[in-house]
C-alpha cells in the first residue's frame, strides 16, 4: 500500500516494493507445438489467466498436419489479465514454421532467437501441458530468490482427466506413479533436478547464453541428442548454474494412452539418457558418466537391472522346481511384495490431488507389477538399441507409435518368451544331479539379491518426505 504523510512524503509498504521488484523481470514463453489441436486452447488459456502471465508467448508450430494453427491463430495479438489490482499485458505470436527437420529442438531454438535479447527468462511449455493458475508466479519467485538458478522445473504429473478407456486409465495411473517417484527423489536431494523437463521449465536467458558460449553452440538446445532436456540440464550444471525442481509450482502434462505410444516415448528417453551416461562419444556430445546429474540415472538403471534379474530368476527357478516336484512354498516370499506395496502406497499418498485409482493401483500390487514389467521391457529395448548402434530416428519412432504404427513394443515379450523357452529346453537336457546343483546355487543367490532390493525399498518407504507433495 502507498500512503502520503502530512509532511508530504510518500511511503511504500514492503509488500508494494516486493511487487514492483517482481514486475521488473520479463518472461517470454515458447511453446513448441506438433499436432496439438486437442489441447492447445487449454494450454494458451492456462497461460493467459496466470496470476502472473508471461509478457509474451511465441507458439511455434512445426511439422503439423492437423488444425493446430487455425485454432491457435485466434489467440494472436494483445491480451489483458487483471489479478489483485494489477493488470498484465501479454502479446501472443503464432508461428507456423512448416517442415522442420529438428522437430521440437528446432521449434525451441526458433522461439529462443525471437526473445533472447529482450527478456530475462524463457518459459518452455509443451503443447499439451496445462499449468496451475499460479505456476508462472511461483517459478519466477523461486528463480529470482537464488541467482545461481539456471533453470527450474515445475512439478508435473499426467492429467488423470485425459484417460480414454481401461487401458488408457491404467497407463495414465502408472505414469503418474512413475513421475511421482522420480520427482520425490529429486525433491529429497536438495531439489536438485537431474532433468529440466520441457513440459514446463523456466530458464535464465543469460544462463542459456552462457551454455552456448561454453559449448560453442549456435543454439541452447542441440539436435543430436535424443533427450535435449537432459543434455541442457547437464550443460547448465557444467557452467556452475543450479538446476532445480520447484517445491510448489505444478503442471499437468499429456500422457501416453496406448502401450505402443508409451513404449516409443520411454525407449526414446532411455536411449538418450544412456547416450549421455556411457563413456566415449557417439555423437557431437560426449558421454559424461560421472556427471552429478546422472547419478540418479545410474541408480535407476542399476535398480531396473536388479528388478529384471530377480523376476526372471524367480520365474525360471520356480518353473524348474515345479518340473521336478522340488517346489516348497515359504511365507517369507510374501515379504518383498508386501514391502513393494507399502512403497507404492507411500508414493501414491504423496501425489497432490490423488485419485482413488492412484491408491488402488498401489494397494492391489498386480497393476503396479504389470507396469513395472512394461518398464523393464522399455529398459531392455533401449539398451539393445544402444549396443546395436543402429542409427534410428527415435523421435520419428515415437511419433509413429503415437499414431498406432509399428510393432517394436512386442519385442521384449518375444525375447522373454524365447529366453524362457530356451532355458527350459536346456534344463530338461541336464541330469538330475546337475539340476539339483543349479537349484541349490540359484535359490540362495536369488534370496540374497531379493533381500538387498527389499532393504532398499524399506529405506525408501520409511524416509521422511519433509512435507513435499508431488
Amino acid at each position: 500500500m502507498t500512503t502520503t504523510t502530512d509532511s508530504g512524503f510518500v511511503t511504500v509498504s514492503l509488500q508494494d516494493e516486493a511487487a514492483q521488484a517482481q514486475r521488473r523481470s520479463t518472461i517470454a514463453c515458447v511453446i513448441p507445438a506438433y499436432n496439438e489441436e486437442e489441447t492447445i486452447e487449454q494450454v494458451l488459456d492456462s497461460l493467459l489467466t496466470q496470476t502472473r502471465p508471461p509478457d509474451v508467448i511465441h507458439l511455434v508450430i512445426n511439422n503439423t498436419t492437423d488444425e493446430t494453427f487455425y485454432i491457435a491463430r485466434r489467440y494472436a495479438g494483445e491480451h489483458f489479465h487483471t489479478h489483485h489490482d494489477t493488470t498484465f499485458t501479454t502479446y501472443v505470436f503464432i508461428h507456423d514454421i512448416g517442415k522442420n527437420i529438428d522437430k521440437k529442438v528446432g521449434a525451441l531454438n526458433y522461439g529462443f532467437a525471437k526473445v533472447a535479447e529482450d527478456f530475462d527468462y524463457l518459459l518452455g511449455v509443451d503443447g499439451d501441458t496445462i499449468l496451475e493458475v499460479d505456476t508462472v508466479e511461483r517459478l519466477e519467485a523461486e528463480a529470482r530468490s537464488e541467482p545461481r538458478i539456471g533453470g527450474i522445473s515445475a512439478i508435473y504429473t499426467v492429467d488423470p482427466n485425459a484417460s480414454r478407456g481401461v487401458v488408457s486409465s491404467f497407463l495414465t495411473t502408472g505414469q503418474r506413479a512413475q513421475f511421482a517417484a522420480f520427482t520425490m527423489d529429486n525433491l529429497l536431494r536438495g531439489r536438485n533436478m537431474a532433468v529440466l523437463g520441457g513440459q514446463c521449465s523456466l530458464f535464465s536467458i543469460q544462463a542459456l547464453k552462457d551454455v552456448m558460449a561454453a559449448n560453442r553452440q549456435a543454439t541452447p538446445w542441440v539436435s543430436d541428442s535424443e533427450v535435449e532436456d537432459s543434455l541442457l540440464s547437464l550443460q547448465l550444471r557444467n557452467i556452475g548454474a543450479a538446476t532445480k525442481v520447484s517445491a510448489t509450482a505444478r503442471a499437468y502434462v499429456g500422457g501416453m494412452h496406448t502401450v505402443r505410444a508409451l513404449d516409443g516415448q520411454q525407449v526414446k528417453w532411455n536411449v538418450g539418457a544412456i547416450d549421455l551416461m556411457w563413456p566415449g562419444q557417439r555423437s557431437t556430445t560426449a558421454g559424461q558418466p560421472f556427471h552429478p546429474n546422472l547419478r540418479l540415472r545410474w541408480m535407476e538403471n542399476l535398480s531396473m537391472l536388479f528388478n529384471i534379474s530377480i523376476r526372471l530368476g524367480f520365474v525360471l527357478l520356480l518353473a524348474a522346481s515345479l518340473s521336478i516336484d522340488a517346489f516348497i512354498f515359504s511365507p517369507w516370499w510374501l515379504i518383498p511384495p508386501a514391502v513393494a506395496t507399502l512403497l507404492n502406497l507411500r508414493i501414491a499418498l504423496s501425489i497432490k490431488g490423488r485419485r482413488a485409482r492412484d491408491i488402488w493401483f498401489a494397494l492391489l500390487f498386480i497393476p503396479a507389477e504389470v507396469y513395472l514389467w512394461m518398464r523393464m521391457g522399455h529398459f531392455i529395448r533401449a539398451w539393445a538399441k544402444f549396443f546395436g548402434k543402429a542409427q534410428t530416428d527415435n523421435w520419428a519412432a515415437q511419433a509413429n507409435a503415437e499414431r498406432g504404427r509399428g510393432m517394436a513394443f512386442l519385442t521384449p515379450v518375444l525375447v522373454g518368451a524365447g529366453v524362457i523357452s530356451g532355458a527350459m529346453y536346456a534344463w530338461f537336457q541336464q541330469s538330475a544331479a546337475i539340476q539339483s546343483a543349479i537349484l541349490s546355487l540359484g535359490w540362495p543367490v536369488l534370496y540374497i539379491t531379493t533381500i538387498a532390493m527389499t532393504l532398499i525399498m524399506v529405506r525408501k518407504a520409511l524416509r521422511r518426505h519433509r512435507g513435499f507433495t508431488v
